[in-house]
């Protein structure tokens, strides 16, 4: 048997890795351990309930005003005794985090093959989005196979001298998690049951990036509150983040505008169901612009760039900057002309079609570790 060990430690990690898990404990060929850091606690554990994962390993390393230098020591020193108790022949990596590069690099360190789910995603800013980008780069350095979503990442990969029989065109995992919590009559049983997303035009908000903290984010909501004011047909909710000054800026700029409500942090059930039913996504986050095109919603982007440009150039993600202006333009574009919201909605998912586990899991058997 092979022994695979696989570790994540927020919840986007556990969101994509999840059904990994599910397909790799289906196979009689691999012995499959769980490892979490819970670099993110209690929204990874929301996702370890919803999909029934109880991890094997818990570095439980989630302390408030931590930086990434403590992340960053705290994992490598946690996986070595970890690896040192359980010998995995292959660890799997998932994305860009600090759990991902402090692991794969305690990985290296102990000469354990490392496997990189989600390899190739290239912005080509080192400080945006950050640490992840360099977090990606890195990790791709360490890796021996590299799961690649989609033949961009793939190109990103082979730019940077990775030999192609190591990388492998799989597809997204997210959109495997998708398919296992979506419903068609999912009610929220919480405020959100009371929404007409019929008639009106409801957006989903995300938006806790790094780099947008500042200025940026008070231009964010600034836009959309202004937009919101604008439209009467336009509605915003906004999960919002759990960093302290996000919310209070939120609170400050968004808090007492009609038909914008901010909410707690969803759990990923509900949060997956948002999405289908919202007509357009407002966002900083990553994981969302491969979620969104799987159900037809237009994402606009809240940044600058993205290491998912294969979404932009297929037509079913813009990216349009931090700019107060920029923002309301290109809202206000989808919001009152139909001929431009369709285009984007019935642009092709370049994301895959839900299999990319059972890819993954077919490589891992017939690959000599």
């Amino acid at each position: 048997m092979k022994k695979i060990m696989i570790v994540f430690g927020t919840r986007p990690e556990a969101i994509k890795m999840a059904p990994l898990v599910k397909e790799l404990k289906k196979h009689d060929e691999f012995e499959v351990k769980v490892c979490v850091t819970a670099q993110h606690r209690e929204m990874l554990d929301q996702v370890l309930e919803l999909f029934s994962i109880k991890p094997d390993f818990d570095l439980d390393i989630m302390e408030h005003g931590q930086t990434i230098s403590d992340i960053t020591n705290k994992i490598i020193k946690g996986m070595e005794g970890i690896f040192k108790e359980y010998k995995p022949d292959i660890l799997l990596v998932h994305g860009d985090t600090t759990t991902t590069f402090a692991s794969a690099l305690a990985a290296f360190y102990q000469k354990i093959v490392v496997g990189h789910v989600e390899a190739g995603l290239r912005s080509g800013n080192i400080y945006s989005p950050y640490p992840e980008e360099m977090n990606r780069m890195l990790t791709g350095r360490i890796a021996k196979l590299h799961f690649s979503p989609t033949k961009g990442n793939e190109q990103n990969l082979l730019k940077e001298n990775i030999e192609k029989e190591d990388i492998f065109i799989t597809g997204n995992t997210v959109i495997d998690a998708l398919m296992d919590v979506v419903q068609a009559d999912y009610l929220f049983n919480n405020e959100l049951d009371d929404i007409d997303f019929d008639g009106k035009k409801v957006a989903l908000l995300t938006c806790h990036r790094r780099e947008n903290w500042g200025k940026p984010m008070e231009d964010i909501f600034n836009a959309i509150k202004e937009e919101v004011e604008t439209n009467e047909d336009f509605m915003v909710i906004f999960p919002m983040h759990l960093n302290p000054n996000i919310r209070k800026l939120a609170k400050k700029i968004m808090g007492n505008t009609n038909r914008i409500k901010l909410i707690e942090p969803l759990d990923y059930e509900p949060f997956a169901n948002l999405i289908k039913k919202s007509h357009l996504i407002l966002t900083d986050s990553g994981g969302i612009q491969e979620e969104a095109p799987a159900f037809g919603k237009p994402v606009l982007v809240l940044r600058t760039e993205t290491e998912r440009p294969e979404a932009v150039e297929y037509g079913t993600v813009k990216v349009v900057g931090v700019n107060k202006k920029d923002i309301r333009r290109n809202i206000s574009l989808l919001l009152n002309n139909e001929d431009e919201y369709n285009k984007m909605k019935n642009a092709t998912n370049p994301y895959g079609d839900g299999k990319a586990c059972q890819r993954i899991a077919q490589i891992l058997k017939e690959r000599n570790l």
